[in-house]
């Protein structure tokens, strides 16, 4: 994406200063836990009834206390909030940190509301796609949402810079298509970005890739970096491929970073170590003193956390590509 030097300058100046000064690089509003899709590995699905909502003022308010890197704008499905454009405006500041992504699936997302929120302040969307083709329509439990995304690309195909990441959810029954989503995504002109399945969310561990099969995967994994490096429209990192791996060998991984790296604000404003562990702390000083030292989590690589939690060389070289 292109960007202008002063917001470049100031979103690494705000990276190191949150590295030494142990404030989160990433900061998801889950703005509403009401979602439209009931995909296999969530837990949400289906409204929220008498959901307590913050205002977009509060949330912007949050963003300045908090001060992340990135602001990571999500749910259950934010589209479904009518007010998320106001939602963007408070929380973006011109020419400046934080960088703000939009999380969803994509079904409500036409031309038109890309473009609203692109001009109200959104750098990026996160757009969730599991499989290259209509299979990922039942994964997410929408109908037609395959073809929904395809003709939403098509419609942006005149777009010089498409603000699009395609995210997919590796997982035991798709990451034999792993290359071939990397391929639809460079067709459609944009990045793909890959975050591994967590079972915390349904306590289903089907999803996990088995042990017998991490061979296979492992090739996979070795066929992405080199598609990565010959094409460069892959988002994800040598180093967190290489940690996926990991992570599926030991179907666990230490270390969890979570209410510092990164964390959650809540659709009421309250503070949450993750969007795994719901709390309703009132600070980040709060949180660390009652979570973060006694966190012994591991059960999850999601890409918040493996995106957050990289070594400092990879962080600074990442981030450059990716702006």
């Amino acid at each position: 994406m292109n960007m202008s030097l002063g917001r470049t300058l100031s979103l690494a100046t705000r990276g190191v200063a949150n590295y030494f000064l142990k404030r989160p690089f990433c900061v998801s509003f889950e703005v509403t836990y009401s979602c439209n899709a009931h995909c296999k590995h969530c837990h949400l699905g289906g409204p929220v009834k008498d959901e307590i909502r913050a205002t977009p003022e509060v949330f912007g308010l949050l963003s300045r206390r908090l001060k992340p890197v990135v602001a990571q704008v999500s749910g259950g499905e934010p589209l479904l909030r009518h007010d998320l454009e106001d939602i963007i405006k408070a929380i973006q500041r011109p020419q400046a940190a934080p960088y703000i992504v939009v999380t969803t699936n994509g079904a409500l997302l036409t031309y038109q509301r890309y473009k609203s929120l692109r001009q109200a302040g959104v750098d990026e969307f996160s757009l969730s796609l599991d499989y290259p083709d209509e299979r990922h329509d039942e994964f997410r439990g929408i109908p037609g949402l395959f073809n929904k995304i395809e003709r939403l690309m098509e419609a942006l195909s005149s777009e010089r810079d498409k603000a699009i990441t395609l995210s997919c959810v590796v997982q035991s029954d798709n990451f034999r298509d792993l290359l071939k989503l990397a391929t639809q995504a460079r067709k459609w002109g944009v990045k793909m970005n890959y975050s591994t399945y967590t079972w915390l969310r349904t306590n289903d561990k089907n999803y996990l890739i088995p042990r017998e099969n991490l061979g296979e995967f492992k090739e996979v994994i070795n066929q992405l970096l080199n598609f990565k490096k010959e094409y460069g429209t892959i988002y994800t990192s040598a180093y967190v491929f290489n940690k996926m791996i990991e992570f599926f060998e030991k179907q666990s991984l230490p270390g969890c970073r979570a209410g510092e790296r990164f964390f959650v604000v809540n659709p009421d404003g309250g503070l949450s170590p993750c969007g795994l562990i719901i709390k309703r702390y009132k600070t980040p000083q709060e949180m660390k003193k009652h979570f973060k030292k006694i966190n012994k989590c591991s059960f999850c690589y999601t890409s918040i956390r493996a995106n957050s939690e990289k070594p400092a060389n990879y962080l600074i070289k990442d981030s450059l590509n990716s702006l």
